[in-house]
């Protein structure tokens, strides 16, 4: 059975993503942070009712929630997931600059800590956030 994280679902490209592998039979589940719990957008919406689609809450500047997350996927698809996409990220240029640290923490701490978590699973990562 084929199952995949991704993260940044709520954006253009995780909600294709998305489409995309469902088409395919995967278990998808999808990464949010908090703000973006409140905002699910059409294209997610069409998806909830898959029982092959599942929301977890996640925010990948805390190592705390991202082991919580990676603990609860695993639970929902009975093992660790097969592939993970992060295509989270904090990409706006002008806040990149007044917002330094969150841009740090987000691009470059998140990856950190799904690595940190991921390592020992054999899940094949992809990252594909940002420049």
């Amino acid at each position: 059975m084929s199952s995949a994280i991704i993260t940044g679902i709520t954006g253009q490209d995780g909600s294709y993503l998305t489409e995309f592998l469902l088409a395919k039979g995967y278990d998808v589940v999808g990464w949010m942070r908090r703000a973006s719990t409140n905002t699910i957008n059409e294209r997610l919406e069409t998806y909830l009712a898959n029982p092959k689609f599942h929301l977890v809450e996640a925010d990948l500047t805390d190592m705390g929630s991202v082991s919580g997350a990676y603990n609860t996927t695993k639970e929902i698809l009975g093992g660790a997931p097969g592939e993970f996409f992060n295509l989270a990220a904090q990409s706006h240029v002008a806040t990149s600059f007044s917002q330094k640290d969150f841009t740090t923490a987000t691009n470059l701490l998140g990856v950190y800590h799904i690595l940190d978590n991921i390592k020992d699973d054999g899940v094949r990562f992809l990252q594909a956030s940002t420049s």
